[in-house]
């Protein structure tokens, strides 16, 4: 009797210790990678993916191009087309933030250009989230501009591992962009 009454108190512990737990342990994601891809691409027909194996040149060239580390030789490049009409480019960049990920949607116009930027998981605390007006600076800009932060990219007070995060996840996308379909 005293040994049922002692494994009832603690299954009855751990079930209140995983439901403690489970608000701090819930991922923020945003968006599926459906909703990712319509976003990017609103007035796409179809959206085409490619996945590269990168050579150890392109990764040099993507490298030195981002100033940044790739963490995997496999990238996934998705193109938005209506009709034949090439629309732009997406790289999803999924990287450790501080301790925990983040995931980057970088949308790319025809020319090179970045044309949209999106965060759509995030599992650091929502307070290093970085907003949505922040996110707009990275606008216009093509591989090869420079992107330093707290030069030509502004900071997040109180949340610079995102910042850094962020910027390069760009860098990289554009890099990612440019050796592999030019623009």
């Amino acid at each position: 009797m005293a040994s049922a009454w002692r494994s009832r108190a603690l299954g009855g512990a751990c079930l209140l210790a995983l439901g403690a737990a489970a608000p701090a342990a819930q991922a923020n994601v945003f968006m599926t990678l459906s909703e990712a891809l319509a976003w990017a691409f609103p007035d796409a027909d179809r959206v085409d993916h490619k996945s590269y194996v990168l050579t150890d040149a392109q990764v040099q060239k993507i490298e030195a191009l981002a100033e940044s580390k790739l963490d995997s030789k496999l990238v996934t490049l998705y193109t938005g087309l209506r009709g034949e009409q090439l629309l732009g480019y997406a790289v999803i960049d999924v990287h450790t933030v501080r301790t925990q990920t983040g995931a980057f949607l970088v949308v790319i116009g025809p020319d090179g250009k970045l044309v949209r930027l999106r965060v759509i998981a995030f599992h650091e605390p929502p307070e290093y989230l970085p907003p949505e007006r922040w996110l707009a600076q990275f606008e216009g800009k093509r591989a090869g501009d420079p992107l330093r932060l707290e030069r030509e990219v502004h900071g997040i007070a109180g949340a610079t591992l995102s910042s850094q995060a962020v910027t390069g996840a760009v860098r990289r996308a554009l890099a990612l962009q440019a050796v592999l379909v030019g623009g």
